[in-house]
């Protein structure tokens, strides 16, 4: 294999700027074919980017025998679906967060990989953005000592600017998302105190829901003990007054602190040498440094950037967490 001929099955308001593009600039990969099911919007969006191929038929791209990957990025309750029919179609797999609807789903994906030759890379991109590969370098160079404990504060109103805007608000239908905006947004956190800290040891969480019909949950509180004893608390509301909206992370040590939004590009470090500001501006398309590392793993040139076995331990997470 010497290009990556991409598909992408759910070419909507995610892959129109923070994915689409990048996969026709990147090198060694290609983006041949597009599907949505509205048959006009997908037509629009191949002919705006230049995809030579669109569909509203998922099986045109699943029996296309010229791509060998896909990247599945429609809502989470047909992820199981469409990740196994690429699987055992044998092409490589690049599948949006949150992984599935349940953990349960997110472990049958972790088999189906197992059982094939295929490779699997699940879209936690914020590993691979400047901002929080600087986080991950400084708690690396011990820049605040041996680390205690991380705090995150999400609260955000009704209309938030974290939530991509869609025609159809799906993201709070849980037969749907999985979970409303906590199984949106809570992934990135998440897997990043993952991705720092390693192991989880022990999840603990509480939720409650007053909107929605009780659907989905509003807020969620949780507590979290790394294996290597690293300890995590963690809160998300999505009925925030405005004047409350917070997005903040402070990871402790023993010599300094670590400040950082998961939305804004700026790193601060406070400690006995003073205090530092690190900037940084995201890529035009968010997704691109992570899809770059996804086709280097696809070509063999590197390691998963985010594995199919890690997706599910954040599934599991959200699950705990949420007190499900």
């Amino acid at each position: 294999m010497e290009i990556i001929k991409w598909g992408i099955i759910g070419c909507g308001d995610v892959a129109e700027l923070k994915s689409g593009p990048a996969f026709q600039k990147i090198p060694s990969s290609e983006l041949l074919a597009v599907m949505r099911r509205n048959i006009h919007k997908v037509e629009d969006f191949a002919l705006r980017h230049e995809v030579p191929i669109w569909s509203n038929n998922a099986e045109d791209l699943l029996n296309n025998k010229e791509i060998n990957a896909l990247y599945i990025a429609t809502p989470p309750s047909t992820h199981l679906k469409y990740a196994l029919e690429a699987l055992h179609s044998g092409k490589n797999v690049y599948l949006e967060k949150p992984m599935a609807l349940t953990a349960n789903e997110a472990g049958s994906i972790v088999e189906a990989v197992a059982q094939t030759n295929c490779k699997l890379t699940v879209a936690h991109y914020r590993r691979r953005l400047p901002a929080f590969v600087k986080v991950k370098e400084l708690i690396e160079q011990n820049s605040i000592g041996k680390v205690l404990f991380a705090d995150v504060q999400i609260l955000q109103p009704k209309k938030s600017n974290m939530i991509a805007d869609t025609e159809k608000n799906w993201r709070l239908n849980p037969e749907i998302s999985g979970g409303g905006y906590f199984y949106d947004i809570a992934p990135h956190q998440i897997d990043l105190m993952y991705h720092y800290f390693g192991a989880f040891d022990k999840i603990e969480g509480f939720s409650s829901s007053e909107n929605n019909k009780g659907l989905v949950e509003d807020t969620v509180n949780g507590i979290i003990k790394f294996q290597n004893g690293i300890q995590f608390r963690g809160i998300w509301n999505f009925t925030a007054f405005d004047g409350n909206t917070k997005d903040k992370c402070i990871i402790y040590g023993e010599k300094g602190r670590i400040c950082f939004s998961f939305y804004g590009g700026s790193v601060v470090l406070i400690s006995k040498q003073g205090n530092q500001v690190f900037n940084f501006k995201n890529p035009k398309h968010i997704q691109q440094p992570m899809i770059a590392a996804v086709v280097d793993y696809f070509l063999g040139k590197a390691d998963n950037p985010c594995t199919a076995k890690e997706g599910l331990l954040i599934m599991q997470a959200l699950e705990k967490l949420s007190g499900r």
